[in-house]
């Protein structure tokens, strides 16, 4: 009988990401946070959190995304969309520390925008954004040489969503691109029309179908997908000449999920619903719904929406509940498009451990989880950046 030696197994680069452990620089999922985090059970967090930030003071200005958890927001000195935090910690130069409860490229975003005697802390270096993660430096530098085979780079503007790394930022700043968010998509594009004759969207391929084909009335057809795992992108070079739009084969992991029998299984459920849906969705449930926006909209549209009325939200559940907890008190009945729990599961990584342990090591002076961009990328990064905030 022989005896089973233990297998010599070790886990690859990739699966090392995916657990949030090891580095690469170019990667939205960052890397393990260093020291130990409080127990996620000890009963005395939301205390310890108050204390952190009231002994910090001033010094310190944390920002909450939408999207997180409620234990993490009651802790925000604002909340938003990942833009608007970016410009809200710009807005704040005498805070020396800004805690980013977001996801990697929104901490990026805010290191681009402060000064450089402010810091910006990630709380979980590991909460990365598995769209921006689709469309890598190499990826797109690839692209664009295929741009150039096709002859057709020169007429090519690149327009990069907001969810998108410092890298690819820069890249559209050095080609003579800019940045959109969500809320202002149409009118990006409509600029950069204005530069060229077409566009390449990166990362996020539904917004910019969304935006193309329903708010500027181009059809499906002048619209292509470039797959960054196929060689051209699998496209021939007249499949990218006779294209208006190029779009990045990326997409959202929460917003993906929404179907159009999502959409006629709600329906079916309350009747006289309202279907609002973020337009980061697919076309055809775009299509289906009844009204499309960003964040900022979604939150709008439910304040203004009048008693009793019926909504089903194509977005994060965190946000979903928040509202429906906040306009209950109203009888405005406001459901969770899917019925299937969907949260973003890389921005649920910051919670209230990794909050206590980032405000307490500040307060004992320890700066910890630095997001830092280097001076050539953020050179061109904030160009488009500052493209975006030209626009009319």
């Amino acid at each position: 009988m022989t005896t089973a030696q233990p297998l010599d197994v070790q886990p690859t680069p990739l699966a090392l990401l995916l657990l949030g452990r090891e580095a690469d620089p170019r990667s939205e999922r960052g890397v393990e946070c260093p020291g130990d985090l409080p127990s996620p059970s000890d009963p005395d967090l939301v205390a310890r959190a108050r204390a952190a930030k009231e002994k910090l003071g001033d010094k310190v200005f944390v920002l909450g995304h939408h999207y997180q958890r409620d234990e993490v927001i009651q802790f925000a000195d604002v909340t938003g969309d990942s833009f608007k935090l970016a410009r809200d910690a710009a807005a704040r130069p005498e805070a020396e520390y800004i805690v980013f409860c977001g996801v990697h490229f929104m901490a990026e975003s805010a290191d681009i925008l402060t000064t450089d005697d402010q810091a910006v802390v990630l709380p979980d270096l590991a909460a990365g954004c598995s769209m921006a993660d689709m469309a890598t430096a190499e990826q797109v530098a690839e692209c664009w040489d295929a741009l150039t085979d096709a002859g057709i780079a020169d007429q090519v503007v690149p327009v990069s969503y907001m969810n998108s790394s410092a890298d690819i930022k820069a890249f559209t700043g050095r080609h003579g691109g800019t940045i959109c968010t969500s809320s202002n998509a149409k009118r990006a594009l409509e600029w950069a029309f204005e530069q060229g004759e077409k566009i390449l969207f990166l990362p996020d391929q539904h917004l910019g179908r969304n935006t193309a084909v329903r708010d500027m009335g181009m059809t499906l057809d002048d619209c292509v997908v470039y797959n960054p795992h196929k060689p051209n992108g699998g496209l021939t070079a007249e499949q990218l000449r006779n294209a208006k739009m190029i779009l990045w084969r990326g997409h959202c992991s929460v917003h993906g999920r929404f179907s159009v029998e999502s959409v006629e299984d709600v329906r079916a459920r309350i009747p006289g619903v309202n279907v609002l849906v973020h337009p980061e969705c697919k076309h055809e449930v775009v299509a289906a719904a009844d009204h499309v926006g960003s964040t900022e909209y979604i939150i709008k549209a439910l304040e203004a929406a009048p008693r009793g009325s019926k909504w089903a939200i194509g977005t994060e559940l965190n946000l979903v509940r928040r509202l429906a907890n906040r306009f209950a008190d109203e009888d405005k009945e406001i459901v969770f498009l899917d019925k299937t729990v969907c949260f973003c599961s890389t921005m649920n990584r910051i919670d209230l451990p990794h909050l206590v342990w980032t405000l307490e090591s500040l307060a004992d002076g320890k700066l910890v989880n630095r997001i830092e961009v280097d001076p050539e990328t953020e050179k061109y990064a904030k160009l488009a950046l500052e493209r975006m905030l030209a626009l009319p």
